[in-house]
């Protein structure tokens, strides 16, 4: 096995909000990436977070790479080495990214905020990589915060280092302490451009460029290794297209060297052997990917001419098909249901998709880049049960399909149990929430009715607070806005999956109750005036309704069937006074994050290109009272 030392393979991982894609930025910068004309466009971008759905919501939802070229500044005769890196989401839901990412490289940057410090997806990507036998190098961003606390953060994430190392060793796993202890740490401020081996003071800035970091990455990342003489393995790590060549394949030659042009054998997940033709191989330089006409073991490419490829399928040696491990990715945690539009309003946007053969098409679609997402059926021929890795994965699933012109009805997000020695078992999270100390008790006890058990509490100074629980998963879900209203905006929580436990009973999810239209037609202001003393409004006065959509939300902990198409009744006897103006108060407009965690057990959200719905299972109120009795006597 000999090294490329022209070569590294870094992955940069951290917890959401951390500045990953922004440090991805200050070395693309540095190292000359962008062209005159792109510096005056991209001056305040996130160039790697290229779709619409990461600009908006400012988070990295697939995982990325490009290249990068860096010689030692100090050492002129130094040779040139390309750095191949890697940017991974920081939502935890998107965790099968980041596991895809490290399979690919052979060490990792790991990024700590100077201020919050080591968070729940710390904690995963840093167990992952520890798992893999990766190098860890740490950088604690953002340092030239105010609240900045650089001492204690090294050391909470020293000691979250070891603490996991510890428990991986416990386990039987082969872990390198020496490699561990031997941690090297840089100084950053990604959004500057500044860096430094040397700590600045709290709320300083690094003395230097982006220099430091990557002498830093040349030190602690191994050249990667393989023989380029040995019969050919690679693996898919990534899809990505292209208009003109098809469908890409992002892979990590392990052994071998592989031509354009070559003929060589593609293994599937099924274990199926075909030969096939490579009709382009691209090496990426920058932002952009180039035509290469060889890569060789270590180099991470893109090959195009097999349109059936997936992730974690093999290429190998037609005369030696020695297939590599497959990808193991986490199960699913969180499900739901996703069934074609069953509304009366649907069909009604020009061109819109409703057939259910276009959504189960779209849905296997996704399967082929998705690897954490799983699809089973469910009674119905029309509807499928989506299992993903947390809400806003599903979340963000519904919201493209909606883009690209779906319409689907979407059940409330439920969990993956699992049976064990008899045993009903369910999934955990460990929650961490950041909260002034007057939120305490409310944020406590709110997580006390949803079963959470808090597991430490620690002051972080200028009167916040860190809480950590356990918690069923089931009870975050619709957590977030309740969380929200009582921090009155202020308090960040992430969570993790922490394992299964035994079921913990029954939990409340709502204390209100749906305002239900008990009749199509149109809202009229007159109703809703009658109406807004006893309810909160999520339809628009004019705007269209059908019997059994949710348009509002009862105070009180049940449902309400209301006429909210009733009209004033014109007279032709004349009125003493004037018309008196009362004000209607504006309604809620919900997003579908926020329609999905509102929705009760026996609601469901109806998503179309133009609106995003509440609405009952059962649109009758005759059928629901039916059913609600049959429920009741039952004793469900």
């Amino acid at each position: 096995m000999s090294r490329r030392p022209e070569l590294r393979n870094v992955a940069i991982v951290a917890h959401v909000d951390h500045g990953k894609t922004t440090l991805v930025d200050a070395l693309l910068w540095q190292a000359g990436a962008f062209a005159a004309h792109q510096k005056a466009e991209s001056s305040s971008e996130r160039v790697m977070d290229s779709g619409d759905l990461e600009r908006e919501k400012g988070i990295t939802i697939l995982a990325k790479n490009t290249a990068v070229r860096y010689r030692r500044v100090d050492d002129p005769e130094s040779r040139e080495v390309v750095i191949n890196v890697v940017d991974t989401p920081g939502h935890a839901d998107f965790g099968g990214e980041v596991e895809r990412a490290l399979s690919m490289v052979d060490g990792v940057v790991l990024l700590v905020d100077a201020s919050e410090g080591p968070l729940p997806q710390t904690r995963f990507v840093l167990r992952k990589a520890l798992q893999a036998n990766l190098p860890v190098m740490l950088v604690v961003n953002k340092v030239d915060r105010p609240d900045s606390r650089i001492d204690e953060v090294v050391q909470e994430t020293t000691d979250l280092l070891l603490a996991l190392a510890e428990d991986l060793l416990n386990q039987g796993a082969d872990i390198d302490l020496d490699q561990v202890l031997e941690m090297p740490v840089i100084f950053a401020s990604a959004k500057a451009g500044m860096s430094s081996r040397s700590q600045p003071s709290d709320g300083g800035l690094p003395d230097g460029d982006m220099t430091p970091l990557f002498d830093a990455i040349l030190d602690a990342v191994p050249a990667p290794s393989g023989d380029p003489d040995a019969p050919l393995q690679a693996q898919v790590t990534n899809l990505d297209a292209s208009p003109f060549l098809g469908r890409l394949a992002l892979i990590r030659i392990h052994n071998g060297t592989l031509r354009r042009g070559d003929q060589v054998a593609w293994i599937n997940k099924d274990g199926n052997t075909s030969n096939v033709r490579i009709s382009e191989l691209l090496r990426t330089e920058g932002l952009d990917r180039q035509p290469t006409e060889e890569a060789h073991a270590g180099d991470i490419v893109a090959i195009a001419g097999i349109p059936e490829i997936t992730i974690g399928d093999s290429l190998v040696d037609i005369d030696n098909p020695v297939p590599l491990p497959p990808i193991h990715v986490d199960e699913p945690a969180i499900s739901m249901t996703i069934g074609i539009n069953t509304s009366p309003m649907a069909g009604r946007v020009k061109g819109a998709k409703v057939t259910a053969r276009a959504l189960k098409d779209r849905l296997d679609r996704e399967l082929v880049g998705n690897v954490s997402l799983r699809i089973e059926p469910t009674e119905r021929p029309d509807a499928w049960e989506v299992q993903g890795r947390g809400e806003l994965a599903l979340a963000i699933l519904v919201e493209q399909m909606r883009r690209e012109g779906y319409e689907m009805t979407v059940g409330k997000p439920q969990v993956v149990t699992r049976t064990v020695d008899g045993k009903l078992m369910e999934p955990m999270e460990r929650l961490t929430v950041d909260i002034p100390e007057e939120h305490l008790g409310a944020v406590t006890q709110l997580l006390a009715a949803r079963k959470g058990r808090m597991e430490t509490m620690s002051n972080q100074g200028a009167g916040w607070v860190r809480l950590e629980f356990l918690v069923p998963a089931r009870g975050l879900i619709g957590f977030r806005t309740k969380f929200l209203t009582e921090t009155r905006g202020t308090g960040v929580q992430s969570s993790i999956f922490e394992g299964y436990e035994a079921w913990h009973g029954p939990i409340e999810q709502r204390t209100t109750g749906s305002i239900v239209a008990d009749r199509a037609g149109q809202a009229t202001p007159y109703a809703m005036l009658g109406l807004q003393e006893r309810a909160s409004f999520m339809v628009e006065p004019g705007s269209e309704v059908y019997e059994g959509q949710v348009v509002g939300e009862n105070p009180r902990n049940e449902d309400m069937d209301v006429n909210i198409t009733r009209e004033k009744k014109q007279t032709n006897t004349r009125s003493a006074t004037a018309d008196v103006y009362e004000t209607l108060t504006p309604s809620r407009k919900l997003t579908l994050e926020e329609a999905l965690e509102f929705a009760s057990d026996d609601e469901c959200v109806e998503v179309t290109p133009d609106a995003v719905r509440i609405r009952k299972v059962i649109l009758d109120s005759q059928e629901r009272f039916k059913v609600a009795a049959r429920r009741r006597r039952e004793g469900r």
